[in-house]
């Protein structure tokens, strides 16, 4: 009987330590009776530099926007400004890359160490020249291994962010709205899907893009990619559960 519970025992020990560290895994102290005004202790600022890799295609580079409103230039401000060391943001992502295009991209790419960070948002241009989507999930899956691999091997700290809905674009409404926006919803189950299996944490933010059809402020002067604004809004989608993922 005591060889079966120390069985039990390392068997669910294992389970706990292969899963990704949460901030609601530590361990919670009950405030004092009949206080509730306490502030909650929030932890501090690390001293090392964030290293930051943005892996992705033409909404990662910033087609159509400056330099400074892409969202990983967003986010490193953001963190600046909150106070933590983060270098420039190291970005591998160009205008019309398909998974395949990113997969050659980065088959050379071998950094000096892993990366803090790592985000990963690929999928348009799959969906734009009608490619097969097992293509997608095969090439998505080696993707986000990459993406692992730069970040140590700890899924902790790497984020994948869905695929935008151009459909709301007036370069999309020219094309066949209705099955964009199916599309896109096909592809997005899939890299979900596939974060979910790997224990990467998924950030949606294709219900945001959305909101560019009846806000033309949300899309750049090219009249399909994001503008600088609709970048912000998915930062701010996101930013308060990827903070603490660089205090571990």
């Amino acid at each position: 009987m005591k060889k079966v519970i120390i069985i039990l025992f390392l068997f669910t020990h294992a389970l706990l330590n292969i899963q990704c560290s949460r901030n609601d895994d530590a361990p919670k102290q009950s405030p004092p009776p009949n206080d509730t005004t306490l502030p909650t202790d929030t932890p501090s600022i690390p001293e090392r530099t964030i290293t930051y890799l943005a892996l992705g295609d033409s909404y990662t580079i910033g087609t159509g926007v400056p330099s400074n409103h892409r969202f990983p230039v967003q986010l490193c401000n953001k963190l600046l400004a909150d106070g933590f060391s983060i270098a420039e943001a190291q970005i591998v992502a160009a205008n019309g890359w398909t998974t395949a295009n990113l997969i050659n991209a980065t088959n050379n790419f071998s950094p000096d160490s892993a990366f803090s960070l790592v985000s990963l948002l690929i999928g348009v241009n799959n969906q734009y020249q009608g490619r097969p989507i097992t293509e997608y999930t095969s090439q998505f899956t080696t993707l986000l291994e990459r993406a692992i691999a730069y970040a140590g091997g700890d899924t902790c700290r790497v984020i994948v962010i869905s695929i935008p809905d151009y459909s709301v674009t007036p370069f999309g409404q020219n094309m066949n709205p209705s099955q964009i926006a199916q599309q896109i919803d096909q592809f997005n189950k899939v890299n979900q899907s596939i974060s979910n299996a790997y224990s990467v944490d998924y950030y949606y933010i294709t219900d945001i893009s959305r909101q560019a059809a009846s806000d033309p402020t949300l899309i750049a002067p090219d009249n399909l990619h994001p503008s600088g604004a609709q970048y912000t809004l998915w930062i701010n989608s996101f930013y308060e559960s990827l903070k603490p993922k660089l205090y571990e």
